[in-house]
């Protein structure tokens, strides 16, 4: 069973340990963040260490590593430490979770992670330092470039193209054909029609705060009875 380190200490990274044990051949064997961000000098048992020196500690060489930060300053963080630990030697694993739904033709870079009820369309195409959260779709033709962060509940149709350091919110939806240019943040329930314009923020409009509390709605809200 191969070794793997996880970069990181955050929820974020405790969920990916707890899928990298139960769901993967890799054997975690440490957790590595920046010495300032040490908080303690373990977790579920195993050893957190510095990662100014973690090659001294956990050889290149019988070790791989895994970057497990989010969206952090629009991906640049995890590409940052993307690139760090690659000088370092390590070789960045990818993991693609057992009840995701690909096919054989698909092309996925290092450091990536794919997780549960994602569908990944034949002739798609997902670059390095890529997460994919739970319940997305990713349409066949599709390609995603480099480090960007696509939310759980994303549609991303057929023949989407997402350029490098994208951030896509939860529910958001593309449609075909559609170009995500550079740097774009999209937000939680977008509906992408067009191409967007590099480093764009798209957001839908803030929902409305009604006048009435949800206590003076109950006869409006009340559902009729249907006949039996």
């Amino acid at each position: 069973m191969s070794k793997v380190i996880i970069f990181g200490n955050s929820v974020f990274a405790e969920v990916i340990y707890f899928l990298l044990t139960h769901d993967s051949p890799y054997e975690v064997a440490a957790f590595t963040v920046d010495s300032q961000y040490i908080l303690k000098d373990k977790l579920f048992g195993i050893p957190v260490v510095p990662f100014e020196n973690v090659e001294s500690i956990f050889s290149p060489s019988e070790y791989k590593m895994i970057v497990a930060l989010s969206f952090q300053r629009v991906n640049r963080l995890r590409e940052e430490k993307y690139f760090i630990a690659k000088d370092k030697g390590y070789h960045l694993i990818s993991y693609i979770s057992s009840k995701a739904t690909t096919f054989s033709d698909l092309a996925v870079g290092d450091n990536c992670i794919i997780l549960e009820n994602s569908i990944v369309g034949p002739f798609a195409k997902i670059g390095n330092d890529i997460f994919v959260g739970s319940g997305t779709i990713i349409g066949h033709h599709s390609v995603l470039k480099d480090h960007c962060f696509i939310s759980p509940g994303s549609i991303l149709l057929g023949g989407v193209t997402v350029e490098e350091y994208c951030l896509i919110g939860a529910n958001a939806t593309v449609k075909e054909e559609v170009n995500v240019a550079r740097e774009c943040v999209v937000g939680s329930g977008v509906s992408l029609t067009k191409n967007t314009l590099e480093k764009g923020v798209y957001v839908n409009p803030p929902p409305e705060l009604l006048a009435k509390r949800s206590d003076e709605l109950r006869t409006w809200l009340t559902w009729p009875l249907r006949a039996r």
